[in-house]
């Protein structure tokens, strides 16, 4: 059951007898004046659909804790303790001065009603509709995008923690787990909260216990009662499955039909790092930065300094890719409307570009880097591809077919025998048989964003003026411990983040002025 205001408060009035105390201009005071405006009680009534039942706190009130809480990036209990003892948040939420605020599992409760309902991130599409109202983003065609890594909530854990973690995962929530386990299972005792009792500076007793650790996962997999799994149930018989195999191989002298097992001599690429989250992954952000957790995504306004979009996915895999998330980030945007949109290096693929000119955007997107076969030496561009006639010619004039249009797009001109005794040949490959050139399906698109980025002032005066912003942008986002997710999963942790872009959002309008007049949201003339 929806709750509704009683009427009553528990002391006084904190906004109107402290109304004076509370910053003007800040997000405090305008969550009090106008909070029951911006959150109105009909926007979560899909929430709570039954008419029975203990009434809940009203969602107003939890509404703006949970944008005041994504501000300043408190945890739940610290959010509360705010809620009692600072008269800012009290007059804010609208509490009395005596109110002592409700218990923090009431916060979990919300996030879990949110994230089951029709429009999980509703807060932040409420502030993008105080944004639209405003008439702020008129005119404004400008939008940068750019991502960040957020870190997991949890510890990363080797491959004897993660398989010993999912075993006791398959006890505790599959039917009979803990009887095939007593039955099969001998490497560990899996009621030991600790980790194994071996000589861990001992090499072949870890690899003993690795192969008895993952013999143990095969025979309970292999041996669990054959039923109809509940979601837990399913989920923790898929990971044992996952993390048993993601990080061994069959042993050294094993062809794989024996049971003997070792640590792998490789690192999966969409390894799971911890069975506690199962989403978090291990990242490479660029070649010297490595991290475990999320991606987060932003499409933003560098004028106003305004998100208008924002996504937290899982780290690895092409639909995680910053250029396949940019589509979704520019959806919601006017239909028809031409946008310049601004980039580095990660969305400039081809099929990005070619997607966005579609839609007849101006593209302001780095492009990647080329690779050279000899440091200093000629890159594709230094070629003559034509693809009309289907040859390629390098630099010294040698002319090659290229190949049958292969599954993705891509094509290959082999030159190998024309580059024997080429005088240009130490510049082109170090390959002993000669030059393979593969082109790219896009190569003229990709070729002319980068015969643009070098050339065109005018691009480059652009690119250095409004790509920067989104940085600071990004900066806002992960501030005050906000680099680190609170929640575990991506679908908690996409919704943490719209509420924390939501947040600063409202905090950026205040400062441009935002109040409200005659039922409508405007920014006050000498500021905007």
């Amino acid at each position: 059951m929806q709750g509704e205001w009683a009427g009553e408060m528990v002391g006084p009035d904190v906004w109107e007898t402290c109304r004076e105390l509370i910053p003007a201009g800040s997000v405090f005071a305008f969550l009090a004046e106008h909070r029951e405006v911006l959150f109105p009680q009909s926007m979560f009534a899909d929430m709570y659909p039954s008419s029975n039942g203990r009434p809940s706190l009203p969602p107003q009130v939890l509404a703006a804790t949970v944008v005041l809480q994504s501000l300043h990036g408190l945890s739940d209990f610290e959010t509360v303790q705010e809620l009692r003892c600072d008269l800012r948040w009290k007059a804010a939420c609208g509490l009395g001065l005596y109110d002592t605020a409700f218990d923090p599992s009431l916060l979990t409760y919300f996030r879990r009603r949110l994230r089951h309902s029709a429009d999980p991130t509703r807060i932040f599409t409420k502030v993008k509709e105080v944004v639209a109202s405003t008439g702020v983003l008129k005119g404004k065609r400008r939008r940068a995008l750019d991502s960040t890594v957020l870190d997991d909530a949890v510890a990363t854990q080797d491959t004897v923690t993660q398989i010993i973690s999912a075993v006791r995962r398959v006890i505790r929530e599959v039917p009979g787990g803990e009887e095939t386990a007593q039955q099969w299972c001998t490497a560990h005792d899996y009621t030991d909260p600790g980790k194994p009792r071996i000589a861990w500076d001992d090499e072949q007793a870890r690899a003993a216990l690795v192969d008895a650790l993952v013999t143990d996962a095969i025979n309970l997999l292999g041996h669990l009662p054959e039923q109809d799994l509940g979601e837990k149930a399913a989920n923790a018989v898929g990971l044992l499955a996952l993390v048993a195999g993601q990080d061994v191989e069959p042993a050294e002298d094993s062809d794989g039909r024996d049971g003997r097992w070792r640590i792998a001599r490789r690192t999966v690429a969409d390894r799971t790092v911890s069975t506690v989250d199962a989403d978090a992954r291990h990242i490479h952000k660029n070649r010297t930065r490595h991290q475990d957790g999320f991606k987060g995504h932003a499409s933003f306004e560098p004028e106003t300094g305004l998100f208008t979009a924002i996504a937290a996915t899982g780290g690895h895999g092409p639909d995680n890719h910053e250029a396949a998330v940019a589509v979704g980030l520019l959806a919601d945007e006017d239909e028809g409307q031409e946008l310049t949109v601004l980039g580095d290096s990660a969305y400039g693929t081809g099929r990005l570009r070619e997607q966005l000119q579609a839609d007849g955007h101006t593209l302001v997107i780095k492009p990647p880097p080329l690779r050279q076969a000899v440091p200093g030496g000629f890159t594709i561009d230094d070629f003559h591809i034509d693809a009309a006639s289907g040859t390629a010619t390098c630099p010294a004039g040698h002319t090659a077919n290229l190949g049958q249009v292969k599954a993705d797009g891509a094509r290959t001109a082999q030159f190998k025998r024309l580059c024997t005794g080429c005088p240009l040949r130490g510049r082109c490959t170090t390959s002993k048989t000669g030059r393979t050139l593969n082109v790219h399906p896009q190569h003229e698109l990709l070729a002319a964003a980068r015969a643009q980025a070098a050339n065109d002032v005018a691009w480059q005066d652009e690119y250095r003026r409004w790509r920067p912003p989104v940085e600071r942008a990004i900066a806002w986002l992960v501030a005050k411990g906000n680099r680190r997710v609170p929640y575990h999963g991506v679908i908690a942790n996409n919704i943490w983040l719209h509420h924390r872009a939501a947040a600063l959002n409202l905090r950026r309008l205040i400062n441009l002025g935002l109040t409200r007049a005659n039922g409508s949201w405007h920014l006050t003339p000498a500021i905007a």
